[in-house]
């Protein structure tokens, strides 16, 4: 009775560990998703939102930081369920990072000038949608143990970096050729490396959820393919 009663506990942690941190990427999708609609529209209202719920976020990963440390220590789990607790609590810290450079894209929304005439302004959402793709699918492949979507996550950074890299030139173009937007066009180079470093924490957060799924890691070679 006292061991079923253990494992039926064991149990409840794992699903509150995966519950928390659904919850902190539901959140930190929806950040980058309003954070792109007020940068782009240049409402700080909305963009205030943002760095408030970046709070909850942070109040959240100390919340799995926590449990995790609790089970590791009453609990003694091995193999997979060893794995799945020292997942959560990497990719809560993950997650926590991905909210943090959400809200660094809401702060560059009352600094960017003549937004209506600034045509750069109008490349960024599209780079920041296959970010947030990538952010619901990794959460997706998180809630479903799915290894297979989980590669295929990391696949599609390689997307994200090409989407960096031609905004990257454009944007510079964009300073040479017109000096008085060189303050507008430095914001969106920050934004622009923002969602780039959100792709990468998608993508370790798919490499985490691919090793508590299959016990190993994706090799170069796998990636690639």
């Amino acid at each position: 009775m006292a061991q079923e009663h253990t494992v039926k506990a064991f149990d409840e942690d794992i699903t509150r560990l995966r519950g928390l941190i659904a919850e902190m990427g539901g959140l930190a999708e929806v950040s980058l998703t309003e954070a792109m609609e007020a940068l782009v529209n240049g409402n700080l209202e909305l963009a205030k939102g943002v760095s408030e719920r970046d709070r909850r976020i942070d109040s959240l990963e100390a919340e799995v930081d926590k449990l995790a440390v609790r089970v590791l220590a009453l609990r003694a789990p091995m193999a997979d369920d060893l794995r799945e607790v020292i997942a959560a609590l990497k990719i809560a810290g993950v997650i926590e990072r991905i909210g943090d450079y959400a809200k660094n894209i809401a702060k560059s929304t009352g600094k960017i000038e003549r937004r209506r005439q600034f045509e750069p302004l109008t490349l960024i959402p599209a780079m920041a949608e296959v970010a947030s793709s990538m952010v619901h699918d990794v959460m997706t492949a998180y809630a479903a143990r799915d290894a297979e979507l989980a590669a295929v996550v990391i696949a599609r950074d390689d997307k994200v970096d090409a989407f960096y890299e031609s905004l990257f030139r454009n944007l510079v173009s964009h300073m040479m050729e017109n000096p008085a937007t060189i303050s507008s066009a430095a914001q969106l180079l920050f934004v622009a490396r923002n969602i780039e470093r959100i792709g990468d924490h998608a993508t370790n957060v798919a490499e985490m959820v691919y090793y508590a799924a299959t016990g190993s890691y994706l090799t170069d070679k796998e990636e690639k393919a």
